[in-house]
């Protein structure tokens, strides 16, 4: 993705009527949990496994698991099996909601942990157990 046309103010009119209230708030809550937010940043730039997931972020795959099942009930992520892997992505059809996660990826990246994980995704079949699958595209 590419984050050089993304400016935190240049959003125009952009109606928050479009978004329902308790999903935003949903939202929000969601991303109040800092893990939660380095999943959904790594997953804007890149569908991944649980286990590529555990690996980039340095936590261990249940407790990425726990996470990526409360974003996966609110509807945040959606999820495919491939044998006994599961791959996530990003599942944010609200256009409000799409920018804010851009622009929190894009505008995040000089903090040192989002930073870390996004190199980190370029390495992610060095962690174990993603290296027998085929990878999501």
């Amino acid at each position: 993705m590419n984050c050089d046309n993304i400016h935190m103010y240049s959003y125009g009119y952009m109606s928050i009527k479009r978004c329902c209230m308790d999903e935003l708030n949903n939202f929000f809550k969601a991303l109040s949990d800092q893990t939660r937010m380095r999943i959904m940043i790594i997953l804007y730039h890149h569908d991944l496994y649980v286990c590529e997931m555990a690996g980039i972020l340095d936590l261990p795959q249940p407790k990425v698991s726990k996470h990526l099942t409360k974003l996966r009930d609110l509807g945040f992520v959606k999820d495919s099996r491939k044998e006994k892997y599961i791959s996530y992505t990003l599942n944010l059809k609200d256009p409000v909601m799409k920018k804010i996660i851009e622009t929190l990826a894009c505008e995040t990246q000089e903090d040192d942990q989002i930073r870390r994980d996004i190199e980190r995704i370029g390495i992610r079949n060095r962690f174990e157990c993603c290296c027998t699958v085929p990878k999501p595209e």
